[in-house]
């Protein structure tokens, strides 16, 4: 193949990521950033139950459903990997990480891709990186997330701003993402799909991920709030909720959908105070209150209605 006819037809998502499976949790995941935008349409691809895949440098964007394809067929990480190396007559101009539900991984750097290139890998993880500053990159990927605490979404995201910290990318920073997925595979696969965060164009894309990442997890716990309620535990959705609110307090919306999680549960002070904030910012949201009463989101008594309405400034 002519070198000129691949660069006219492939993404170049040079570009550092990590693929890890969290085995206290079970959740697979991708986070990469790369000065190509939307990178997040290319490199990362997740299943729940199955694994995750990211593909990069002089991309075959085939590598990410089919490589989850021979993993949900049961190949291991390995296993999968080597068959899209053995179909593929440009395999070294490729960089391509896999994992597996099993913590299985296994990862490939090109000959060809474009230096600073390397990947290195530890238990249930892989970091790779191509055209960096220095080849200091992905070896202070991996101490990060080896060193780091906390969920799987918070580990990925400190190995991201660790491959910054130690250069990056030499062209610099445009655009980030990152998938998470379940470790359990179920009949609904798009309810474990737990992110899927974009950062298409930004100057500090990854400073801008952890921000969209941290109103993500905002709104998971509200939903886990709301499912408390449901399920007739009302102290149980209080406490989320105040969870949610406290990652992301300024969240007009989350306070006003909250309000209702309140209502329902019989927390009319705490409600009010809330909504006496969104409509200080949100006029206009007064309106939604009857409209909201009408289909049962919250209780349809005129005295009630009355209280929230006069909660205007």
């Amino acid at each position: 193949m002519d070198r000129s006819s691949f660069l006219r037809r492939e993404p170049l998502a040079h570009t550092y990521s990590i693929v890890a499976l969290d085995r206290a949790s079970g959740q697979m995941g991708v986070a990469v950033q790369s000065y190509y935008f939307g990178v997040g349409s290319v490199v990362p691809w997740a299943e729940a139950g199955v694994g995750a895949v990211a593909t990069q440098a002089f991309v075959n964007t085939d590598y990410g459903p089919e490589g989850l394809a021979l993993m949900r067929q049961g190949l291991s990480a390995a296993q999968a990997l080597e068959r899209l190396l053995q179909g593929d007559e440009e395999r070294e101009i490729r960089q391509v990480a896999l994992v597996d539900a099993h913590g299985g991984v296994a990862v490939h750097t090109g000959e060809r891709c474009v230096a600073a290139a390397g990947h290195l890998s530890g238990d249930g993880f892989a970091v790779q990186a191509n055209m960096m500053v220095n080849d200091g990159v992905w070896p202070a990927m991996k101490r990060a997330y080896e060193e780091s605490t906390g969920d799987l979404c918070d580990r990925l995201l400190t190995a991201l701003e660790a491959a910054q910290a130690a250069g990056g990318d030499i062209r610099g920073q445009q655009a980030a993402a990152i998938v998470i997925v379940s470790g359990k595979r179920t009949e609904q696969p798009w309810r474990e799909r737990l992110f899927d965060v974009r950062v298409e164009d930004h100057p500090r894309p990854v400073d801008e991920l952890r921000r969209l990442v941290t109103i993500r997890k905002a709104w998971l716990l509200f939903e886990q709030s709301n499912e408390r309620l449901l399920a007739q535990q009302p102290d149980e959705a209080i406490r989320l909720f105040r969870q949610a609110l406290a990652l992301d307090p300024d969240n007009v919306d989350l306070k006003f959908r909250g309000t209702a999680i309140l209502l329902q549960a019989g927390e009319l002070p705490q409600a009010l105070v809330l909504l006496r904030e969104v409509f200080a910012s949100k006029p206009g949201w007064t309106e939604l209150v009857p409209r909201l009463a009408a289909v049962g989101l919250i209780p349809n008594d005129p005295e009630l209605l009355t209280l929230i309405q006069d909660q205007r400034v």
